[in-house]
């Protein structure tokens, strides 16, 4: 995909430019938000941008496209590509903000590098970039013309339910009285919000019913910062919103969906607020009368911290095959077990398709007792709730 010379360049420069590439993304950034503050207000995540997560994904994400074009030449990295341009789908991202992007993203190189970026350095790793944001522009394209376009959508809170301390569910039905898009079951919607400042921030949630339901209905925990501060959209919801209110949704999108014929052997692992996406599966999976075996298996501090634990007992015992493993720090009650999530004791059937959800740490743990136990790790796949630093690790 890229021109020989580029390439050739690419390869000599990659050591120097990745070295680098924290301290361009840092400049890129302050760049981006000194010439349109705007970005930071109503579409970057703030919380991010000050713990410094989208400046690691974006570093990470270009090295990666890079050295995947190098390794690759003839193939382009679909699945990293579709992961990045679902997230934007959902936030309304447009072609031209990648003109944008680029216009800050050099300009950073340049301060940066200094004399190191020739013309040809340039011409090289522009080729990079292009290639890579108008593959994310084609594949965007398709993704609003699939959901009916970019535009966000009213929708009126019809309940709140309040699942644990920490966790609440908020189901919604569209405040124009339209008809409601079937989703893929792992999908997310990207809600905004208006808060005091005037900002109006965005985040996703993962649609937690059935796809074929008529209202929306997504779980929220609320993010304690502990050393940093709090989620600014998680505690508004919390605090603020209830029913008769009206929010402004995305329409679903995300990669992460459940794909398996009837008799595939699935393992659903989640930990903590990770248990959302795989709610939906177990749904999806209970109404179309899956015939394959099916495993599920969550960890939480506590039974009393376990999200929509009724809902994760109550699907899986609809299926007509299915292994329920879960694991809680304290508290756990008969029939569950003491401690982080092992899978050492847990058959894991042959053909098995996997879907993980939770902490990087948990999710490569897990990953890794699947591989060992003969999942091939294609059939391994995963969400990740915020940047995806997995991603852009490769």
């Amino acid at each position: 995909m890229l021109t020989e010379q580029s390439a050739a360049t690419v390869r000599a420069t990659l050591p120097a430019v990745g070295a680098a590439i924290g301290e361009i993304t840092e400049r890129f950034y302050d760049r981006l938000f000194a010439a349109h503050p705007e970005l930071l207000r109503d579409l970057f995540n703030r919380g991010n941008q000050a713990a410094g997560t989208q400046r690691q994904a974006l570093a990470g994400s270009i090295a990666a496209f890079a050295t995947y074009l190098l390794d690759h030449p003839d193939r382009r990295p679909d699945a990293m590509l579709a992961r990045i341009a679902h997230k934007h789908a959902s936030l309304g991202v447009a072609p031209e903000q990648y003109q944008v992007v680029h216009e800050h993203l050099f300009a950073a190189i340049v301060e940066i590098l200094g004399e190191a970026v020739t013309p040809e350095v340039a011409a090289a790793w522009d080729e990079v970039y292009w290639l890579m944001a108008n593959a994310l522009i084609a594949i965007e394209k398709r993704l609003y013309e699939e959901s009916g376009g970019p535009g966000p959508r009213r929708w009126e809170v019809v309940e709140r339910v309040e699942e644990t301390a920490d966790v609440v569910t908020f189901r919604l039905r569209p405040a124009d009285g339209g008809p409601v898009r079937a989703f893929r079951a792992g999908q997310y919607v990207s809600v905004g919000v208006t808060l005091p400042d005037g900002a109006r921030q965005i985040r996703q949630y993962s649609l937690t019913g059935a796809p074929a339901e008529s209202v929306r209905q997504f779980s929220v925990k609320r993010v304690h910062g502990d050393a940093t501060p709090d989620g600014e959209v998680s505690t508004h919801l919390h605090a603020h919103v209830r029913p008769g209110d009206v929010l402004e949704l995305s329409e679903p999108y995300g990669d992460l969906v459940l794909d398996a014929g009837d008799d595939t052997p699935v393992l659903l692992a989640s930990a903590g607020i990770g248990v959302t996406p795989m709610i939906a599966m177990l749904a999806d999976l209970a109404a179309r009368g899956h015939r394959g075996p099916v495993t599920v298996v969550h960890g939480d501090r506590s039974p009393a911290d376990h999200a929509l634990l009724a809902d994760h007992t109550a699907y899986a015992g609809k299926l007509s095959d299915t292994d329920v493993h879960f694991f809680y720090e304290r508290d756990a009650e008969p029939g569950t077990r003491t401690g982080l999530v092992d899978l050492a004791d847990i058959a894991v059937r042959p053909g098995t398709r996997a879907y993980l959800c939770g902490p990087l740490p948990f999710m490569r743990a897990v990953r890794a007792q699947l591989i060992g136990k003969g999942v091939a790790p294609a059939d391994i796949h995963y969400e990740v709730f915020g940047p995806d630093l997995w991603l852009a690790q490769g």
